[in-house]
């Protein structure tokens, strides 16, 4: 039992990492109904831009907050410079706009940082294990899930009372009203974008503190597809549930299957169970199920 609450509870906080970076996944398809494939490497240009400012002597805090400002200006910069040009194109192109982005963005982390593995150097969180009886928990998560809580309360919070996050709502339910409204489609495209980029830039930021920063953790963005099609692609709530669930589905999968099998279940567990929900499910527990009638 105590194993099965370690891995429980250690699956929660890795999950409200994942949940982070699928927000991103969610909010540029809410908006645009473009599936994003380059959400990983944008989890690793912001974890790196996070370690530079880090290495620079910012403090921890005074660096996040800056890769969020950084974030925030890239991705304004990418919807200008690459999406713009493809609004009214059919979704199949845009989505090939978002590959070549991928391998822009991950060769252009190679050019500047290298592929080799780095480390927050001193190290950002203590390294004594917090004890709650015989679970034993490693302050890094514990911090990183706190962090993560507080930028979902407040990412949440911004789509259901500012101006811009209504704006954005307005414009996923029904384009063509919001922009009778006088709603810029235009301008909500770059805020998601740019929110996009802040979040996934933060969900490497803490991952790279986990488990070191190399090119790897743009794999991430492939792994947190199985918790936006859980949640469904355009709900908010079901990402960050999403997201939890298979940080759970992962760790139990890790713990108890990896010793029947030569390894790699951890990885390819959540693959496997969003095939399955797709199979009953296809928009996910929370997505908009689409009628058409003829």
């Amino acid at each position: 039992m105590e194993t099965f609450l370690q891995l429980i509870i250690s699956g929660i906080l890795v999950g409200s990492i994942y949940a982070l970076v699928a927000l991103g996944w969610t909010l540029i398809y809410k908006c645009s109904g473009v599936l994003n494939l380059a959400m990983g490497e944008l989890t690793l240009l912001g974890a790196y831009v996070c370690l530079t400012f880090y290495t620079w002597g910012f403090p921890f805090p005074v660096a996040l907050l800056a890769t969020l400002i950084v974030g925030f200006v890239l991705g304004l910069l990418t919807e200008r410079l690459f999406l713009r040009r493809m609004i009214g194109q059919p979704i199949l192109a845009v989505i090939m706009i978002t590959v070549g982005l991928s391998f822009f963005f991950r060769a252009l982390v190679g050019f500047i940082w290298g592929t080799d593995t780095r480390v927050f150097a001193p190290q950002v969180f203590p390294t004594e294990p917090v004890r709650f009886g015989k679970i034993v928990l490693g302050q890094v998560y514990i911090w990183s899930f706190l962090a993560a809580l507080v930028l979902l309360v407040i990412f949440v919070a911004f789509f259901q009372y500012s101006r811009w996050g209504l704006s954005m709502q307005a414009t996923a339910d029904d384009e063509m009203a919001a922009l009778s409204l006088g709603v810029s489609a235009k301008r909500v495209y770059a805020l998601a974008w740019a929110i996009a980029f802040m979040a996934a830039g933060v969900g490497g930021t803490l991952l790279g503190n986990i488990n070191g920063l190399n090119i790897s953790v743009g794999y991430l963005g492939i792994l947190v597809l199985p918790a936006v099609v859980l949640g469904g692609l355009n709900s908010v709530p079901g990402a960050i549930v999403g997201g939890i669930v298979i940080g759970i589905l992962q760790n139990l999968s890790g713990g108890y299957l990896e010793q029947l099998t030569p390894g790699g279940v951890k990885e390819i567990a959540p693959f496997v169970f969003m095939v399955i929900i797709m199979l009953f499910r296809p928009y996910g527990l929370w997505g908009w199920e689409k009628i058409e009638r003829v």
